[in-house]
């Protein structure tokens, strides 16, 4: 077990954040900032923080563009992009706003594009303008459309160094980070929240899970309902060889299917000049199946017997189909960006990494495209937060330190 300073670790504390994921930490950061008479501790099972999706991103800041207007996800990460930008420029953390295009690469996608940029200008996302083909030719010469969408406030930036600005303040502030310490149990008691962990236990008057692709088992044990399941999704991305990498200036994004909250495989250049290309996205073996080999059978199990995923299979199965081609075939991935970048072929791509998407499904088999915030006894629970999570990140812990100080009845 790894604790700040090497001190032994406390067996008592007044609020345990669990999770050292970007939203962990940043929930963390801001409860300690707000409340400096109150101990707070970060609980992870990993022994380093941000280990999985905070650590297996594209590094895009999200301006806003795709999420229902009033949603949750509409409003903090058009707050979360704003304060994201300006923490980095107070840190010293590069970022660029290097813009982005969504492009319609045939006439009948322009309908979804024109529904994409009404909820783009109904959530106040800033800096959008809609291209013609020439225009989308003279921002990006190699992508080819019909018609496009263009975010000039979208940007790029790399979050496992926002992650260690957000640790670091954390630290500075008084507050202790405790790695290596999966939770196993959870039991409200009258003035204390009992937290077991692998190395023992942690009393703690209050508690904010951020846990993730684990989300949904801790807050069942902590005494929530079971809905919704984390299902995890994996993601696999290739990048362009160093010689193609002028193939774009900047992100280039398909219209998506606006059924799913996936955005398609696209092209996204990365703080370090590096250019990715996808993701996929398959149903997962494991929620940290970075490996497509690695399959867990307890997360296989808990995906299988959640009601919402035949009645997911069963809607989807067509578009299942088409990942698992992208999945096992190169060729078959390239083709789907080579719509809108002609160019590009399957030789210009070598593999990069993988990352797993923590994504809540309903038992409706409806996969639940807002954030989702719920409560138990002394505690309040993160239960989904994919993308744009890491983008809307300060924005999410402000909303969560305020309902912690409504539930917990803290005052400042």
């Amino acid at each position: 077990m790894i604790s700040r300073n090497g001190a032994a670790p406390p067996t008592r504390c007044d609020l345990v954040v669990v999770g050292a994921g970007i939203l962990g930490l940043a929930t963390a950061r801001e409860l300690a900032l707000r409340h400096p008479s109150c101990s707070v501790v970060v609980v992870d099972k990993e022994d380093t923080v941000g280990r999985h999706q905070t650590g297996h991103n594209s590094g895009v800041v999200h301006a806003g563009i795709y999420y229902t207007p009033g949603s949750l996800k509409a409003r903090l990460c058009i707050a979360g992009a704003r304060e994201l930008y300006d923490f980095c420029d107070r840190n010293g953390i590069p970022v660029e706003r290097c813009g982005k295009v969504i492009v319609a690469a045939e006439a009948a996608e322009v309908p979804a594009l024109d529904e994409l940029e009404r909820r783009g200008r109904a959530n106040g996302t800033a800096g959008l303008r809609r291209l013609s083909a020439g225009e989308l030719a003279e921002v990006e010469p190699h992508v080819c459309g019909v018609a496009a969408l263009h975010s000039a406030q979208t940007g790029i930036v790399d979050y496992g160094a926002v992650t260690a600005a957000l640790r670091r303040q954390f630290e500075e502030s008084g507050g202790q980070i405790l790695l290596g310490c999966e939770v196993v149990g959870i039991e409200p008691g009258t003035r204390y929240l009992r937290v077991s962990h692998a190395h023992g236990e942690l009393e703690a008057r209050h508690a904010v899970f951020c846990a993730g692709a684990w989300s949904d088992r801790l807050a069942v044990l902590a005494g929530a309902s079971p809905e919704p399941r984390i299902v995890p999704f994996r993601g696999a991305y290739f990048m362009l060889r160093p010689d193609r990498r002028t193939l774009v200036r900047s992100l280039v994004y398909p219209v998506p299917d606006p059924r799913l909250p996936f955005l398609g495989v696209h092209l996204t250049r990365r703080i370090d000049g590096e250019v990715l290309v996808g993701p996929t996205a398959l149903l997962a073996g494991a929620r940290d199946a970075y490996r497509l080999s690695r399959v867990r059978a307890r997360d296989v199990g808990a995906t299988l017997a959640w009601p919402g995923t035949p009645r997911l299979i069963r809607r989807y199965w067509r578009t299942g189909l088409t990942e698992l081609g992208h999945a096992v075939s190169r060729r078959s991935f390239v083709a789907a960006a080579r719509r809108y970048v002609p160019e590009l072929k399957a030789a210009d791509v070598v593999p990069a990494f993988a990352g797993v998407r923590a994504q809540a499904l309903g038992r409706d088999g409806r996969l639940i495209d807002d954030f989702v915030f719920s409560a138990t006894e002394r505690a309040l629970h993160v239960r989904n937060a994919p993308s744009p999570g890491a983008t809307s990140s300060l924005a999410i812990a402000r909303y969560v330190a305020d309902r912690a100080e409504e539930s917990f009845g803290l005052t400042r």
